[in-house]
C-alpha cells in the first residue's frame, strides 16, 4: 500500500471509541486518512513518501473551537474584570463601532488562526462582522471554519438594518458554497439583540440553505429577564415560538435553563455550546453540562472571543470544563476526561454538521490531526494518555498539526502564517487603539 504520509506516535485516541491505541500509525493520502494499524504492520506493509516518527507524542484529532469570535483578538485585554451588559454596551460595541472594517477583522482574524493553530485548534465556529474576510484569512492559512453570517438589529460598518445583514449573508453563502474548508452559518446575535421577523426569515432561510444557526441563548440572567419583560416569555420559549429551537440551532452558554428547557432541547435535538471559562471570567453563570449530558443533548465546546476569556485555547477550555462540571454536579465522575475531549472534537464536528468530514480519526475522514508532546516533566508519567492531555497538558506542547493532510505547524513553527508581520499587526493596532482611547 502506497502513502503520502505516515505518521507513527506512542498514542493514539480515535473518540469515537473510549480508550487510546498504543504504537499506532495513521497513513495519509491526498488529505484524508487511509489506514490506521499498529506500527510493526504499517511499517511492513505501508510504502509512504513521509514518514514521521513521534516518540513520546500522543496523536488526537484536530480541536474544535465551536464558539468564537476570532478577530476580536485586537480586542484582548480591553476592557476586563466587568460584567456583560457594563462590557458590551460600555465598551467593545463603542470600540467595534470605531474600528472594525475590513482591514482589522483581516489582522485580527490572522492572529486568532495564529494562535488556535498552535493550541491544537483545526476547525473554528465564527461569529462576527466581515465574514467573507474571515473566511478570506481562513482559507489562505489553510484552516477549516465555519463563518458566522451575523444578524444584529443595530448597524454596524458591515450593514445598515437587518435586510442589508440577511442580503450580505446570502451573498457570502454563495461565495463560499463550493470550498472545502469553509461553511457557513446564520449567526443572529442574541434574543435581545435581534426581533421576531428577522428571526423568523433567519429559520426559514436556515432551513431552505440546511444551514446551522449559531446563537447565544440565555448567557445571563439579565439576558432572561428582559425577555420576560419585553416578550412575557422567557427567550428559548420566544425562540421556540419562532421556529429557532430545531437540529439546526447551537445555542451558545445556555447558564439559566429550567428543566422544561433542557427537555425542549433534547426533544428537538438541538445542540449547546459550552463556554465556561468566558462564563467564570463574566459571572454570567453555570452551563448545567451533567444534566444536558443525561438528557442526550450533543455539547460543544467553545472558548468565546479573545476580548472575554482571554485566549483561545481549547485544552485549557477542556480542563475548565471538565472541573467546573464535576464540582456543580458534586460529582467526580460528571465530566470524564474522554467525554471533554469527546466534547471539544466530535461534538463539535457533529453540531457543524461536518462529523462525516472530521471530528474523529476514522478510516476515509480528513486527515485533521494534532501530535501533543506527553514527555515532557509536566505529563510524566503517563498511565492514560487521556487524561494526560485532558488534566495536564499544556497548549505549548502541542507540535505538529496537520488539516486536510497539510501541515500547519511543524515543531511549533506555523507554515503558513507569517508569525512576525502577524504580531507586528497587533502591536500597530494596540498602538493606535490605545493611542485614540487615552
Amino acid at each position: 500500500m502506497h502513502a503520502d504520509l505516515l505518521i507513527n506516535a506512542d498514542w493514539l485516541i480515535p473518540v469515537e471509541q473510549p480508550g487510546v491505541l498504543e504504537r499506532h500509525s495513521i497513513a495519509v493520502s491526498d488529505g484524508r486518512i487511509t489506514a490506521i494499524a499498529p506500527r510493526a504492520e504499517a511499517t511492513e506493509q505501508i510504502q509512504a513518501e513521509e514518514n514521521i516518527n513521534l516518540q513520546g507524542h500522543v496523536l488526537i484529532p484536530g480541536l474544535i473551537n465551536t464558539h468564537t469570535h476570532s478577530a476580536m483578538s485586537l480586542f484582548r485585554g480591553l476592557a476586563d474584570d466587568l460584567p456583560l451588559m457594563t462590557w458590551l454596551h460600555d465598551y467593545i460595541w463603542p470600540a467595534e463601532a470605531r474600528w472594525v472594517h475590513e482591514e482589522f477583522v483581516a489582522d485580527g482574524s490572522r492572529l486568532a488562526i495564529a494562535e488556535m493553530i498552535r493550541s491544537g485548534t483545526t476547525c473554528f465556529n465564527d461569529m462576527y462582522y466581515f465574514p467573507d474576510i474571515t473566511a478570506r484569512v481562513a482559507i489562505q492559512a489553510g484552516m477549516r471554519a465555519t463563518v458566522g453570517l451575523i444578524v444584529i438589529d443595530f448597524p454596524s460598518t458591515w450593514a445598515n438594518d437587518a435586510d442589508d445583514y440577511l442580503d450580505k449573508a446570502i451573498a457570502v453563502h454563495d461565495q463560499l458554497r463550493s470550498d472545502p474548508l469553509v461553511r457557513t452559518a446564520f449567526a443572529p446575535h442574541a434574543p435581545y439583540s435581534v426581533a421576531d421577523d428577522p428571526l423568523r426569515r433567519v429559520a426559514t432561510l436556515a432551513n431552505e440553505l440546511e444551514l446551522p444557526i449559531h446563537m447565544h441563548v440565555h448567557e445571563t440572567v439579565a439576558e432572561v429577564r428582559a425577555g420576560l419583560e419585553q416578550f412575557g416569555q422567557r427567550p428559548i420559549e420566544r425562540l421556540h415560538r419562532l421556529n429557532i429551537v430545531t437540529p439546526a440551532l447551537l445555542g451558545v452558554h445556555m447558564t439559566q435553563l429550567e428543566p422544561a428547557e433542557i427537555e425542549l432541547f433534547s426533544q428537538c435535538a438541538a445542540h449547546v455550546v459550552h463556554c465556561p471559562e468566558s462564563n467564570l471570567k463574566l459571572a454570567s453563570g453555570h452551563c448545567p453540562v451533567a444534566a444536558l449530558l443525561d438528557a442526550g443533548i450533543n455539547v460543544a465546546l467553545g472558548t468565546d472571543g479573545a476580548a472575554s476569556n482571554n485566549d483561545l485555547d481549547m485544552l485549557g477550555e477542556m480542563q475548565t470544563a471538565a472541573l467546573r462540571a464535576k464540582g456543580q454536579a458534586a460529582d467526580a465522575c460528571a465530566l470524564p476526561a474522554h467525554a471533554a475531549l469527546r466534547m471539544a472534537t466530535l461534538n463539535g464536528a457533529r453540531a457543524l454538521g461536518i462529523d462525516d468530514e472530521t471530528g474523529s480519526i476514522r478510516v476515509g475522514k480528513s486527515a485533521d490531526l494534532v501530535a501533543v508532546d506527553l514527555s515532557q516533566p509536566e505529563t510524566q508519567p503517563v498511565y492514560n494518555a487521556i487524561s494526560q492531555l485532558v488534566y495536564a497538558a499544556g497548549r505549548e506542547q502541542v507540535r505538529h498539526v496537520w488539516i486536510r493532510g497539510r501541515q500547519v505547524l511543524h515543531k511549533r513553527e506555523l507554515t503558513t502564517i507569517d508569525l512576525p508581520l502577524t504580531l507586528q499587526r497587533a502591536a500597530a493596532w494596540r498602538a493606535q487603539i490605545e493611542d485614540k482611547s487615552a
